[in-house]
């Protein structure tokens, strides 16, 4: 049994499975041995399978017919011979004659001769059959009497249905060798490019055929079962085929499909009142459904950081209330947007979007990620207004886990190694020489790119919480050791994503960090103890390409307890007075 299943590894869901059969692949069908010819077990088994496999096919892939809103109609009937069921299009024809050879390889025109000795035809048809599809009730109801239509609902599951297959000349849609029970080896039902699994129900075993009307004279007739899982809406244009079998050389079996579309009269169905008739939501919006409540957190914070930053001239002179915000503000980027909400951007976005602009800007590829859309559209509109410092000092996560880092080291007051100003001001290129390599590389190799963009340890330590291979580990853990002796080194020194936003915000429309006449000159107190990550000139301005915007020069600066400048004006200077009369001993 085992050895059975086996088979169908490998295979694709297009294929239509033979149970039983004799060869082995087709053009359209794979031939599996069954155990001791098919039994029960073997069936369901065959049945399960390709079902399963069809159902998630369905649901998870393109290229398969959309599901209907429709039903059949169960009211729909009224008299009609077995003609006029032919005429109105309830029942199909099928006939498939010499001249549907025309154009076909020497093979199969072969083959077909030899169908037309083997059965004796004189004229023109080589095969025709009928389908019917009985759980139509004008079909069934006018083709079988009361008591076989009855018969015939007790062998159906609830949602099968059952489609009679009448062969009247020539070549047969079964093998002389077909297990009742089993699907015919020469018929092929499929929709939208997809087969439909079938199986004779074995009907007319134990029951001779009694029809309600005359029928034509009949070779075989089989009624089959389409089975609820298998996807097929009557409702829809389907495709049902005769394959006749050929030998393209000696060795090899093949087959050739006849097919013949079918799209059977709207007036057999109606609205089903319980469909859902709205169109399907897409995937981006089902993901912004169930992250509603990150989604809601996200965007809290970003608008009370918008205020912050609106309101902070205002808010600097309280220092303790801006400490508190700023504490709040790295621990809930980190441990909330970083390692819970998966919300570290990354220069990877940046060369992806440049690439897509290129070859096709497709919106909802990035509405996939809500928070990391969220946060990159807050950041590009903030960048124009008061540059990168609003992401790099209160939206990055590893920007956030460094300043921890710096924090600790204050706490644990490790000797902070200062970098000399010309040799700060040559390292800080370097990520702008990393920027340009990585978005040069993506243009030739995006995979190429991606691995390179493995100089950013966000990956390692944010998105999988430094559980990956030990290099990997490495790494971050020694750029965060490195954090304790020089104040976020990799943000200064080698971030490419930061390169990228400091050149978009290099000139803000608004520069909220506030300057006095002294700072630079004579005052270097910001420069040397507060800003630890170097973006002070000597002159006392504020490289805004650099800024993170922490605050801490600003709270110094309006804090009087703090500002060495406030301080020497409130302090007094003694007048000395000179002694003009001194006295001589």
């Amino acid at each position: 049994m085992f050895d059975f299943v086996a088979q169908y590894q490998g295979h694709s869901v297009k294929e239509r499975f033979i149970i039983g059969g004799k060869s082995n692949v087709g053009k359209d069908a794979t031939y599996f041995d069954g155990v001791t010819k098919a039994t029960v077990s073997v069936l369901v088994i065959n049945d399960t399978i390709v079902t399963s496999a069809l159902a998630v096919a369905r649901a998870k892939l393109d290229g398969f017919v959309a599901p209907s809103n429709n039903i059949i109609n169960p009211d729909f009937y009224e008299p009609l011979t077995f003609s006029e069921l032919v005429d109105k299009g309830y029942i199909q024809k099928h006939q498939i004659t010499q001249q549907n050879t025309e154009g076909l390889s020497r093979e199969v025109v072969r083959a077909v001769d030899d169908i037309q000795s083997e059965f004796a035809l004189d004229g023109d048809i080589i095969a025709e059959h009928y389908y019917a599809f009985l759980s139509l009730p004008i079909v069934g109801k006018n083709l079988l009497d009361e008591e076989e239509f009855a018969r015939l609902q007790e062998n159906l599951n609830p949602g099968e249905m059952a489609l009679m297959v009448l062969n009247t000349k020539g070549f047969s849609f079964i093998s002389d060798e077909f297990i009742p029970q089993t699907t015919p080896e020469h018929l092929r039902v499929s929709q939208g490019g997809f087969p439909t699994a079938i199986r004779d129900i074995d009907f007319y075993s134990f029951y001779d055929p009694a029809f309600s009307q005359a029928l034509p004279d009949y070779n075989e007739v089989k009624v089959l079962r389409v089975k609820s899982k298998g996807g097929l809406s009557l409702d829809q244009e389907m495709e049902l085929a005769i394959s006749v079998p050929f030998k393209p050389s000696f060795f090899e079996q093949d087959e050739h499909l006849f097919p013949l579309k079918v799209t059977l009269p709207s007036e057999l169905f109606m609205e089903n009142p319980e469909a859902q008739l709205a169109k399907p939501i897409p995937l981006w919006q089902k993901i912004w459904r169930d992250r509603t409540l990150t989604i809601s957190i996200t965007v809290v914070y970003l608008v009370a950081l918008s205020l912050f930053f609106a309101f902070q001239q205002r808010l600097t002179p309280y220092t303790k209330f801006v400490h508190t915000v700023r504490a709040f503000s790295l621990a809930f980027v980190l441990f909330f947007i970083g390692f819970y909400a998966q919300g570290q951007l990354s220069v990877v976005n940046i060369y992806t979007l440049l690439l897509d602009i290129v070859d096709g800007f497709s919106l909802e590829v990035y509405l996939l990620d809500p928070v990391i859309f969220i946060l990159w559209s807050f950041v590009f509109v903030s960048l124009f207004i008061v540059g990168r410092g609003l992401f790099c000092g209160w939206l990055c996560p590893f920007g956030a886990l460094q300043e921890m880092m710096g924090i600790l080291a204050e706490k644990l007051r490790i000797k902070q190694i200062r970098i000399k100003p010309q040799h700060h001001k040559r390292a800080q290129k370097i990520k702008y020489v990393l920027l340009i390599g990585l978005v040069a590389c993506s243009f030739y190799s995006l995979n190429l790119a991606e691995k390179l963009a493995e100089i950013e340890p966000f990956k390692t330590s944010i998105t999988l919480h430094f559980v990956r291979y030990w290099p990997f580990v490495l790494y971050s853990v020694l750029l965060l050791l490195l954090s304790l002796k020089i104040h976020k080194v990799y943000c200064r020194y080698l971030c490419p994503l930061g390169a990228g936003l400091a050149i978009l915000g290099r000139f803000p429309l608004v520069k909220l960090l506030t300057r006095k006449d002294a700072c630079g000159n004579p005052c270097q107190l910001c420069k040397q103890k507060k800003c630890g990550i170097d973006a002070i000139e000597q002159d006392g301005s504020i490289d805004y390409a650099e800024c993170i915007q922490c605050l801490e020069c600003v709270v110094t600066l309006d804090n009087p307890d703090l500002c060495k400048i406030d301080k020497y004006k409130k302090k007094k200077v003694p007048t000395r007075v000179k002694n003009l009369n001194p006295v001589r001993t």
